[in-house]
């Protein structure tokens, strides 16, 4: 009896050791779980590079537990509480509330983000030098918003005031918009900010704003990526041409935008995750990541409604 208690034992501690070792989860693999603020095709494409990336390194050692949250804040924090209750060993965020709501779950699971527009803005870091500082890291999806201003009075040079339309409840468009305003006060072109507060007053105030300017800019903005028809029907007969933040909104709405690759920023998050788990990296020391590469693209079908002239060295968006 004593000897058999014995094995017992060490049975017991054996286990206990290997549920308790970092090396992944006792499947033999790593963990992650994926937090996805709503579908779309930009955030689409970051979860699908971020994964894809981690496939590539990982093979059969990485395990996804995937959660869309269809658009709700609320929802997206009772996704990370989950993904924290099954022992995730990395959490992704994609889009902002999904970040918070993993920062908000967890201080040490290790948590990268992706299609995120200002990480200071978003975890409220005044004293923003490119890194947390905490168990969070991650890559944005921010074009250089100077030159999306700049294409403005490159394709409309006749323009006088442009309106700025964004979701008042997404703080990162609130960021973007602010230093949108700023160039293009600094190019003598007049703006009014145009706000809705969801899904529900798009149409009006779209309206709104095309009656009153001459060009709209809208900000990578989740809501509007996902009103994009809505815009649209709005937008197009009133003969407003639209400036967007993302080229997967300006498939939807836009004439032209300054763009990067979704798919892209998802795999450098990825790849990132990889040196966190592997490599045993600090995300609170890890730099932000951006985009390799900007490209000024154009929505060829907008543009031929609305007779709209793109110089050369614009592409359209396939």
């Amino acid at each position: 009896m004593k000897k058999i208690i014995s094995i017992i034992l060490i049975m017991a501690m054996v286990l206990s050791f290997a549920a308790c070792s970092g090396e992944g989860t006792a499947e033999g693999k790593y963990k992650i779980g994926i937090c996805q603020l709503v579908q779309h095709e930009a955030l689409d494409a970051a979860t699908l590079g971020f994964k894809e990336a981690l496939t590539e390194k990982l093979g059969d050692d990485v395990q996804f537990i995937e959660h869309n949250a269809s658009g709700d804040a609320a929802t997206c924090i009772t996704i990370c509480n989950q993904l924290v209750a099954e022992g995730v060993d990395l959490m992704m965020g994609n889009a902002t509330p999904a970040l918070q709501a993993a920062a908000s779950a967890t201080s040490e699971i290790p948590v990268i983000g992706t299609s995120i527009t200002d990480y200071g803005t978003a975890l409220e870091i005044s004293d923003w030098n490119g890194k947390t500082g905490r168990n969070i890291t991650g890559t944005a999806d921010l074009a250089p918003l100077d030159q999306q201003a700049a294409m403005i009075p490159e394709l409309f040079p006749e323009a006088k005031k442009v309106g700025i339309l964004y979701c008042s409840a997404e703080p990162n468009s609130v960021y973007q918009a602010n230093i949108v305003i700023e160039a293009l006060s600094g190019m003598g072109i007049e703006t009014e900010v145009f706000t809705f507060a969801d899904s529900n007053d798009v149409a009006s105030v779209t309206s709104a704003a095309c009656a009153a300017s001459d060009v709209l800019y809208i900000p990578t903005d989740n809501t509007a990526a996902t009103c994009a028809e809505t815009i649209n029907n709005v937008a197009l007969p009133a003969g407003v041409p639209i400036i967007a933040g993302e080229e997967n909104a300006c498939k939807g709405f836009g004439a032209a935008t300054l763009s990067i690759s979704y798919y892209d920023i998802g795999f450098i998050a990825g790849e990132m995750a990889y040196e966190i788990l592997v490599n045993g990296a600090d995300p609170a020391e890890m730099e932000i990541g951006f985009a390799p590469n900007f490209t000024k693209v154009y929505n060829a079908d907008i543009c031929s409604k609305l007779g709209i002239t793109v110089p050369e060295d614009y592409v359209a968006i396939g």
